[in-house]
């Protein structure tokens, strides 16, 4: 069984990350309000590539 996703993130985490670091803090905020199940895993073309648990 496939436990993988990708949430498309929206454009204001990449407008307001001031670096690499700032943006990884930015997407994991945002993650865990919205989808707390999921844990991601990279990032990549303006998506969270995400494992998620049941």
């Amino acid at each position: 069984m496939n436990n993988q996703t990708k949430v498309v993130l929206p454009a204001w985490i990449f407008e307001q990350a001031q670096d690499k670091e700032h943006l990884k803090q930015l997407v994991l905020i945002y993650m865990r309000k919205g989808y707390p199940t999921y844990q991601v895993k990279r990032i990549k073309n303006g998506l969270a590539v995400c494992e998620f648990s049941r």
